[in-house]
């Protein structure tokens, strides 16, 4: 039969199993202060591509601007399903797939 434990060896050990309850804490929450601050910076780079890029439609289609914001999208969707711009951006979808895959290869070589 195991040694019954000290009111001092009891209140030792709570206090130990406090601090590491205290550290895990801590822990964590720098964690999730971690994911935060990533997040915060994966929205912030969409913003800023949406801004920037919103800025560029009107500066090639300055009239976009006195569209609403229906009439926009009703443009936008009619404008990207003709069929030269939907071959336009499929060929741009292959040509980063290769610049990928060529600066895959040139790392590894």
């Amino acid at each position: 039969m195991p040694k019954q434990k000290t009111i001092p060896e009891l209140k030792a050990e709570i206090a130990a199993s406090e601090r590491q309850l205290a550290q895990l804490r801590h822990k964590q929450q720098q964690l999730e202060n971690r994911r935060s601050y990533y997040e915060k910076g994966d929205r912030r780079k969409r913003a800023h591509r949406l801004i920037t890029r919103g800025a560029a439609i009107e500066s090639v289609a300055p009239l976009a601007k006195i569209l609403t914001e229906t009439e926009f999208y009703a443009f936008a969707e009619k404008a990207l399903a003709l069929p030269e711009v939907k071959g336009l951006l499929r060929l741009y979808g292959e040509l980063q797939d290769l610049y990928q895959l060529y600066l895959g290869q040139e790392t590894a070589g």
